[in-house]
């Protein structure tokens, strides 16, 4: 079993197309290569984080298509109308923290400045940016956008985080100097 993450496929949505500049003519060019590719990857007992933004419509047709458990942390399109009625999610939740290979992941929609841990090296996963919003050495967009609209494994996560800047976090514990 294999642990995946990725965020912002938007399945189904006309204008994400010209508004993330995808590489799709259509939107069901862009849906069918998204599935594919998420496909060619994830095996049917493989575990998937999903940062938000599913889809902009019925949540179910996708998610038959999908290999992979799947796990959603609700995006600011996820509307309560479309996932409380979708069949396929093994969670829903706003907010998770998990533990992976020894590592503390923060998983949210939105990028944050500072998380649970982080000046302990716990790492931040997010999406809603759709690449537009840079990280560093503990910070990352994982949305489809930054990463050819496939879903992605932890290893590939802590290569790119190698490149980053050094994150930069002030000591909370320590008074603002005037």
């Amino acid at each position: 079993m294999t642990v995946y993450f990725t965020s912002d496929t938007h399945f189904g949505h006309k204008r994400i197309i010209e508004l993330a500049k995808r590489p799709f003519a259509t939107v069901e060019e862009m849906d069918a290569a998204m599935i594919a590719r998420w496909n060619a990857i994830v095996k049917t007992d493989d575990v998937v984080w999903h940062l938000g933004d599913f889809a902009w419509t019925d949540h179910t047709p996708y998610l038959q298509q999908l290999n992979g458990q799947k796990h959603l942390i609700i995006g600011n399109h996820d509307y309560e109308s479309r996932v409380s009625k979708a069949k396929g999610w093994y969670s829903v939740e706003h907010y998770k923290e998990l533990k992976l290979d020894d590592t503390l992941l923060i998983l949210f929609h939105y990028g944050m400045r500072v998380w649970n841990k982080s000046h302990h090296g716990s790492i931040h996963l997010y999406g809603h940016s759709h690449d537009n919003l840079v990280g560093d050495s503990q910070c990352l967009d994982v949305g489809v956008d930054a990463w050819m609209f496939a879903p992605i494994t932890l290893d590939s996560i802590k290569n790119r985080l190698s490149y980053q800047p050094k994150r930069f976090e002030p000591d909370h514990h320590k008074p603002k100097v005037a």
